[in-house]
């Protein structure tokens, strides 16, 4: 009857003066003194899963914030710069989680500058948000001092590196663009291929290998090759050409079959886009990957960021007017 009387009420005070009051030596004795033990052991279980849940749903609360903050940090109005007509920006970031290692930033320098970053940090999660956000406002400041990509990687490992305890490591590409005369002046520290759109058609740009950022000493960088240090490569854009640059959160997206999205598709899903303006664009390359990994859960962050160059006097091509009337 105690018993009974527990599972309604889970009452363990009184299950337990129920028990005890048995006084026989006997299997009921044991048993009665097994039922007290449990009782007790239930209602300890319960207050630890009480408590548990409350702090899982603060650390839920807490990373839906985390989230908020990183989104909200990077530039996410469109159209970007409304007033300029000589270039169209558009990006996009999707974490794996909660909040990533991923992003991506672009800002205008001065009113004839224009730098770009698509970064990926090593890891996911709150320690890669956290080195992510460090990551993104030393690229930034060092960018508005000044107009040297290959420069500002250099340093910005040097002051990752002094206090990087963690291992923690970042890819990046880093590009400014000379709005006036569409040179575009970028360097990589081991980042994904970037992909440029001239004459009609998309390909990866040969770029210059060089180390990822964060790990790596000062002393150690000087001693490489010309070859695998961070150095400055130069394109040039005319009036319709267009960049894409991702992380590998897009080739590496995975289906069912553990089969990876690669360069190949993503240069076919590239090739196979209504237009070339990356409010279009981007947003057909995510259909295509969600399209071959048919609902597979994401691991990675994913981020993309394109750029169609159009230059002073911009004039509209046949394909952006069939675009706008889409």
């Amino acid at each position: 009857q105690a018993v009974r009387r527990f599972h309604d009420d889970k009452d363990t005070g009184k299950v337990v003066h129920a028990m005890m009051s048995i006084r026989s030596q006997n299997e009921v004795g044991c048993l009665a003194h097994d039922i007290s033990d449990l009782a007790v052991e239930m209602k300890k279980y319960s207050a630890d899963m009480a408590r548990m849940s409350a702090e899982k749903e603060r650390i839920d609360t807490e990373l839906s914030v985390a989230a908020s903050v990183q989104m909200n940090a990077l530039p996410n109005n469109f159209p970007a710069f409304p007033e300029r007509n000589e270039f169209d920006i558009f990006a996009t970031m999707h974490p794996a989680k909660e909040v990533g290692g991923d992003f991506y930033d672009f800002f205008m320098v001065d009113d004839d500058h224009l730098a770009m970053v698509v970064a990926d940090v090593s890891g996911k999660g709150v320690p890669a948000a956290l080195f992510m956000m460090t990551a993104k406002v030393l690229l930034k400041m060092q960018t508005q001092t000044r107009l040297n990509p290959s420069q500002v990687l250099t340093d910005i490992n040097n002051v990752l590196f002094e206090n990087n305890k963690d291992g923690l490591f970042v890819t990046v590409w880093l590009g400014v663009l000379t709005i006036s005369t569409g040179e575009l002046t970028c360097a990589d520290a081991g980042h994904e291929n970037l992909l440029l759109y001239q004459n009609g058609a998309w390909d990866f740009f040969q770029k210059a290998g060089a180390p990822v950022l964060g790990i790596w000493e000062p002393e150690f960088l000087q001693q490489l090759d010309e070859n695998h240090r961070y150095r400055n490569q130069t394109i040039r854009l005319n009036p319709g050409d267009a960049i894409f640059q991702y992380t590998d959160g897009v080739t590496e997206a995975m289906d069912a079959d553990k089969a990876q999205f690669g360069k190949e598709r993503l240069l076919e899903a590239m090739q196979s886009a209504p237009s070339v303006e990356p409010e279009v664009l981007l947003p057909h390359v995510r259909t295509q990957i969600d399209d071959f990994v048919k609902g597979t859960p994401q691991f990675d962050d994913m981020t993309m960021l394109g750029l169609r160059y159009w230059g002073p006097g911009r004039q509209t091509l046949p394909e952006e007017q069939q675009s706008s009337n889409m």
